[in-house]
């Protein structure tokens, strides 16, 4: 395995199977967060995870305040890629995101070729 990508399931409660399969085949274990305090926990405390898929639209603390923090917390710190992933149209919500430091944007429905290439961005290497 190349390492851990951090996954942060939707508002829903449920983290996508098809994410993590792709994942898996590419190389990386997968850890699944059930919210937003979680995962900013998990990131903290991991700092050998790869990449981070972040839902935008998660519970407890939401995408946006979850990038706030993290970004307070790791400003000076070189850390790994934040792919954000959502179902989110308006091009106003992509570039807050990105202004809060999320490097790259993935639009469901999503499938292997675009995650490896999010992975690819993020500096990742994928097994074939």
């Amino acid at each position: 395995m190349l390492g851990a990508v951090l996954i942060m399931v939707d508002a829903s409660g449920v983290v996508s199977p098809s994410l993590v399969r792709i994942i898996k085949r590419s190389g990386y274990d997968s850890l699944a967060v059930e919210n937003g305090e979680q995962d900013l926990r998990q990131y903290c405390d991991h700092p050998d995870v790869a990449a981070l898929f972040l839902n935008l639209n998660t519970l407890v603390i939401g995408g946006m305040e979850f990038l706030e923090a993290l970004r307070s917390y790791f400003a000076d710190v070189g850390r790994s890629p934040v792919s954000g992933v959502s179902t989110e149209t308006e091009v106003s919500s992509r570039l807050n995101a990105i202004s809060l430091w999320v490097h790259d944007y993935a639009m469901k429905p999503y499938d292997e070729t675009i995650i490896k290439s999010k992975l690819a961005i993020a500096g990742c290497e994928c097994q074939p």
